[in-house]
């Protein structure tokens, strides 16, 4: 989870006037950070969620390494990833009960921890803090990380993979399944946050033409402009 799946990543200040402008051209609608299928990500939902982080990270200090301008960026990421999750499980027939859901929060917890030990951090809290999950957000991980588990079962006959052949095989299946699924929901990020990159599912700066000053501009990034499949 924490070795693949937290690949890590500004917002700048535009005027009364660029925001009006931005509002009225963006195809996301209005106080909407992300539209995900028929699911809005609201710009309030994402800004309590900040707070929960922000708060949690400052007794951690120079150990949260994400910058105040990233963190916006970093949880919006994963609360896409968990409707693209969604979309995967419900189009492969995978439902997850509670004690699964539990069982993966466990999991979770268990690798973070691991990775604070590997990494010199005080606990494992500091390790999601890092990859943009605020303690508020660690039942969805869970979730998350219970709906992968049974979509491997399931596309290994029933049994999670033994082999490297077999966890290579699930691996192919499940990222063409993510990406099948995230193609399907015509994900909508509010340029004021970012793009959506499609190869990592992370919300990444995208060019400013509003508030860009005087010069030649540096080349925008096109990586994972669309989804690879």
């Amino acid at each position: 989870m924490f070795g693949r799946r937290t690949r890590l990543a500004a917002l700048g200040a535009v005027g009364l006037g660029a925001c009006a402008v931005l509002a009225a051209c963006s195809p996301v609608k209005v106080g909407s950070a992300a539209i995900v299928g028929d699911q809005r990500i609201t710009v309030s939902s994402l800004d309590t969620q900040v707070a929960n982080f922000n708060t949690a990270a400052a007794p951690y200090g120079s150990q949260v390494q994400l910058t105040s301008t990233e963190v916006p960026a970093a949880v919006l990421s994963w609360l896409i990833r968990f409707q693209i999750e969604d979309e995967v499980a419900a189009s492969a027939g995978v439902s997850v009960t509670e004690a699964q859901v539990q069982q993966g929060i466990a999991s979770v917890n268990s690798q973070a921890q691991q990775a604070a030990a590997q990494n010199g951090l005080h606990s494992a809290q500091a390790v999601f803090l890092n990859a943009g999950v605020s303690p508020q957000m660690v039942p969805a991980l869970g979730m998350y990380q219970a709906q992968e588990i049974a979509f491997a079962e399931q596309a290994n006959g029933g049994k999670l993979p033994a082999t490297t052949a077999e966890n290579n095989t699930v691996n192919a299946a499940l990222t063409k399944a993510q990406c099948t699924a995230a193609k399907s929901l015509n994900i909508q990020v509010n340029p004021q946050f970012g793009r959506l990159d499609y190869s990592q599912y992370t919300v990444v700066p995208a060019p400013d033409t509003l508030s860009r000053p005087a010069g030649t501009p540096s080349p925008a990034s096109t990586t994972g402009l669309t989804p690879a499949c």
